[in-house]
């Protein structure tokens, strides 16, 4: 059954430029709607390496839609087009089985520089503002903006707050940032209009490593408190190389 069959929301296709083609499957931050993004995203993967598709460059996936990157002299509009449908009709909504990871944070405020003005903000403890945060489940949708930038869904409700409405001065590596109704664990210090809720001793990104990018679209991300001494124990872990947050699956 395609997915037009199965009453999904309807697929758009737009051209950005001569050598890119998107493929929208929405207008929402959705779990499902993500899921087809990546199923695509895997399926076309595949075929590159297979090189079935000869001309096709690269695939930036986004919350509910993914960009296509060709060579027009190679791989024409229409060729492509017809066959992005044809894997669309195969793979559905398989969403891609992505891993479990519980990554550390500390949330006193010596590192945590906006957890205070966030408590204010929503009225409550900051200790509660913290058990609010862990508490939460968080989608990986993608990266962007920055190396090993991973944006997240699954915010709780209670911590859904508007973002500045101007920058605050940079935030250090690895803050973790919410903002919009949004999460995210950004990796470079930059100025920003989130908050900087608490910072993971975690590196996301790291060009030492074989794989740069730790985690992926598609897995999940859960925080786990941790107080400064013991931040400062891992994140010398950290810069040695080693990873310290835990993975399941």
């Amino acid at each position: 059954m395609s997915q037009a069959e199965a009453g999904a929301d309807p697929v758009r296709f737009r051209d950005a430029g001569e050598t890119a083609l998107v493929v929208e499957f929405g207008a929402r931050v959705d779990p499902e709607l993500n899921a087809r993004v990546l199923a695509l995203d895997a399926a076309l993967e595949a075929a590159r390496n297979a090189d079935s598709i000869p001309g096709l460059r690269e695939t930036v996936p986004t919350y509910r839609s993914l960009m296509i990157h060709y060579d027009p002299l190679v791989l024409d509009r229409d060729t492509l087009l017809a066959r992005v449908t044809a894997l669309l009709d195969r793979t559905g909504a398989a969403p891609r089985i992505g891993r479990d990871w519980t990554l550390p944070c500390c949330y006193d405020p010596a590192l945590a520089e906006d957890i205070e003005a966030v408590a204010d903000w929503v009225g409550r403890p900051v200790d509660e503002v913290a058990n609010l945060h862990t508490g939460g489940t968080y989608r990986v949708y993608m990266y962007g903006f920055a190396p090993g930038f991973a944006y997240l869904g699954g915010l709780p409700e209670a911590l859904a707050i508007p973002r500045r409405s101007h920058p605050r001065p940079p935030h250090p590596a690895s803050a973790i940032l919410i903002g919009g109704g949004l999460a995210a664990v950004a990796t470079l210090p930059m100025p920003t209009g989130w908050y900087v809720l608490g910072r993971t001793p975690e590196r996301l990104f790291s060009e030492a490593r074989p794989r740069s990018f730790l985690v992926e679209p598609g897995d999940t991300l859960r925080f786990e408190a941790i107080d400064v001494a013991t931040f400062a124990a891992l994140d010398a872990r950290a810069a040695r190389g080693e990873i310290i947050a835990r993975a399941d699956g």
